[in-house]
């Protein structure tokens, strides 16, 4: 699973992880992205969609049928 956004572009963020003698090592923040059957274009596709996206109701589910 890729961890990008298809709609908004949201990726890994990286960062330092600061210990309590001030040193620094590397991390990476990943969002949290779902598959999800989506319209678009009136046909549904499969997209890979952060979960902020999916709850601010950006992404269109396909309806159950």
């Amino acid at each position: 699973m890729s961890n990008k956004c298809e709609i908004c572009g949201k990726g890994p963020q990286s960062g330092n992880l600061v210990s309590h003698s001030n040193r620094k090592t590397r991390k990476v923040s990943k969002p949290n992205v779902q598959k999800v059957k989506a319209v678009v274009d009136g046909t549904p596709v499969r997209v890979s969609a952060c979960t902020r996206c999916i709850r601010s109701g950006k992404v269109e589910k396909r309806s159950a049928m």
